[in-house]
């Protein structure tokens, strides 16, 4: 295998063409199981040469100017403005208006969010788990990035859809605490429990905000093994990565 064989996915929004972002599958890379094979993430028992060339192919493979600046995600709210390169900081969302830097996020069943401004001059990207996600990691991004709401457009990326997402009742709550609304993207489960709907939650709360243009969103990472990494469905896994940048 080589940087060639590496599937992306390429989302499909109406941007500026100096935005280019890509999504990443778990193909394509030298990770050997349970981490097979394109494991871009650093934190998961894998063997730390076989991520690095995971890391280098997808850069090349993406035509990435830069390596991309990682984070230490911690399921929190904090955004970091990426303005040069440097060490993984604490944060769970990254923007910039630095044309060649690289912001991007892990995950392996959370929800990806990608960010742009409608005119090119600024990017970001979000990791959006359900606790995230509920405390405004959304807004924070979107409160950072300089742009009105109306003038970004977003993509969802591949996540846990929602005939597998079953969570307890303290997730529903935590979403209900701020949105009312939010009860439509919960259905009881039999187990007596909820299933979510992590793209229709994430949809509500860009709304709110006043982002209007949202696209992406339906990939389950649980029900497509062959495709995805999923930490639900399989504990010990790898990591998919979402990146943005402007071109330079």
């Amino acid at each position: 295998m080589n940087e060639a064989s590496i599937e992306l996915i390429l989302p499909d929004w109406p941007v500026p063409a100096g935005v280019r972002a890509v999504s990443t599958t778990r193909s394509g890379g030298v990770s050997a199981p349970p981490f097979d094979t394109l494991n871009l993430g650093g934190h998961t028992g894998d063997d730390p040469a076989a991520v690095a060339e995971n890391r280098r192919w997808l850069a090349e493979a993406a035509g990435m100017p830069s390596a991309p600046r990682w984070l230490n995600q911690v399921h929190g709210t904090d955004v970091l403005h990426v303005t040069e390169a440097g060490a993984p900081e604490d944060a769970d969302a990254a923007w910039t208006d630095r044309p060649g830097r690289v912001c991007a996020v892990l995950t392996a069943d959370c929800l990806p969010v990608i960010l742009a401004a409608v005119d090119g001059s600024a990017v970001g990207v979000a990791h959006a788990g359900w606790r995230g996600l509920s405390a405004g990691v959304l807004e924070s991004l979107i409160d950072e990035m300089r742009a009105a709401p109306r003038e970004l457009v977003a993509w969802l990326g591949p996540a846990i859809g929602p005939a597998a997402f079953e969570v307890g009742p303290e997730v529903r709550e935590a979403f209900l605490a701020r949105d009312d609304g939010a009860e439509a993207a919960f259905q009881s489960s039999p187990a007596g429990r909820w299933l979510a709907d992590i793209y229709m939650l994430a949809r509500r709360r860009l709304d709110a905000a006043g982002v209007e243009a949202v696209f992406g969103g339906g990939s389950c990472t649980v029900a497509d093994s062959r495709r995805f990494f999923s930490y639900r469905r399989d504990g010990e896994t790898g990591r998919m990565a979402t990146a943005i940048w402007l071109e330079p």
